[in-house]
C-alpha cells in the first residue's frame, strides 16, 4: 500500500465537502462545472481522480453520461457502493498519468478536481494536462483543481505552531516561502503563477481562475457555526467575490477553467 492509499483509506472525504465550511468548495465547484455544461445540449463527461464520487455522481443524477476514473481502491469501492444502477455512470481504476483507455476528443467536458494535489514533479503535473487535453474534444472544458501555497503558510505553519518542525528542514522552504512537497507530505502547493506556467504551451486558453473556497477554511468553526440564513450570505458573498484575482492565491482551493481550442 502506497503512501496515498493508507490517507485515503483512513479519511471520510465525503465528510470533507458534506461540512457546511466544505459546501463552499463543492457548492463553487458545481456552480462552475454547470457554466461549463450549459454550452452543450447534451455533455459526456470524464472525472479523473473521482474520489469517492462526490461530484461525478451527483452529475450523474442530472442525467450526464459520467465516466469516473480513481486511482485508489478504497474510493473507488465508496464510490460504486453508493450507485443504485440507475445512474448513467461508469467507474474505472486509473491513474491521471496515463489516460490510454479513452480515445482522443472523447469527452466534452473533463475534470481534474483532484490529481494535481498529488502530483509532485512539474512534468507529471504537465503529463495529466497533456492527457487531458488529449481525451477532451476542440470547444471542450478542462477544470483543474490545485491546493494553495499561502493558505497552508499561514494555517499550518503559523497557526498550527509549526514553525520549528518546517524552519528545522531547510528542504521543506524556500527562501521566498514556496513549501516543497515530497508524497509523505500527501499534497502538493502551488502559487497562481505556477498554474499558469503548467498551462504555457498546451492548446488552450483560461476561461477563469477561481477562488473555490476563499476563507471558508482559515473561518471553518465560525462557518460551521452559522444558521442557514447567514451561510446563504457568505456564500453570496463568496460568489461576488471568488473571481477576484487579487485573492486567489489566499484560497485554500482554485479552479482552473480552460476552454481547448478548436
Amino acid at each position: 500500500m502506497n503512501l496515498l492509499e493508507e490517507y485515503y483509506n483512513n479519511r471520510d472525504e465525503d465528510a470533507r465537502l458534506l461540512s457546511q465550511h466544505g459546501q463552499v468548495e463543492y457548492l463553487t465547484t458545481m456552480k462552475y462545472i454547470h457554466e461549463c455544461l450549459s454550452g452543450f445540449p447534451s455533455a459526456d463527461i470524464l472525472e479523473v481522480g473521482a474520489g469517492t464520487g462526490r461530484y461525478s455522481i451527483a452529475l450523474a443524477k442530472e442525467g450526464y453520461p459520467v465516466t469516473a476514473v480513481e486511482l485508489v481502491p478504497h474510493n473507488l469501492d465508496v464510490l460504486r457502493s453508493k450507485l443504485d444502477g440507475t445512474e448513467p455512470l461508469t467507474a474505472v481504476q486509473g491513474n491521471a498519468l496515463d489516460l490510454s483507455a479513452f480515445k482522443d476528443r472523447s469527452f466534452d467536458v473533463t475534470m481534474l478536481l483532484g490529481p494535481m494535489y498529488h502530483l509532485y514533479t512539474e512534468e507529471d503535473k504537465r503529463q495529466a494536462l497533456s492527457e487531458a487535453v488529449r481525451v477532451t474534444r476542440p470547444g471542450g472544458y478542462i477544470l483543474v483543481a490545485y491546493c494553495m501555497n499561502e493558505p497552508t503558510v499561514i494555517q499550518y505553519v503559523f497557526l498550527g505552531n509549526h514553525l520549528n518542525d518546517v524552519t528545522e528542514k531547510s528542504d521543506l522552504l524556500t527562501d521566498d516561502w514556496h513549501c516543497r512537497s515530497e508524497p509523505e507530505e500527501i499534497f502538493d502547493l502551488v502559487r497562481t503563477e505556477d498554474i499558469s506556467r503548467l498551462n504555457s504551451g498546451f492548446p488552450v486558453d483560461r476561461v477563469k481562475l477561481v477562488a473555490a473556497d476563499g476563507a471558508a477554511h482559515y473561518l471553518s468553526g465560525f462557518i460551521d457555526a452559522m444558521d442557514d440564513y447567514t451561510f446563504a450570505k457568505w456564500m453570496e458573498y463568496h460568489f461576488a467575490t471568488c473571481e477576484r484575482q487579487d485573492l486567489i492565491g489566499a484560497s485554500n482551493h482554485t479552479l482552473d477553467i480552460l476552454k481547448v481550442r478548436g
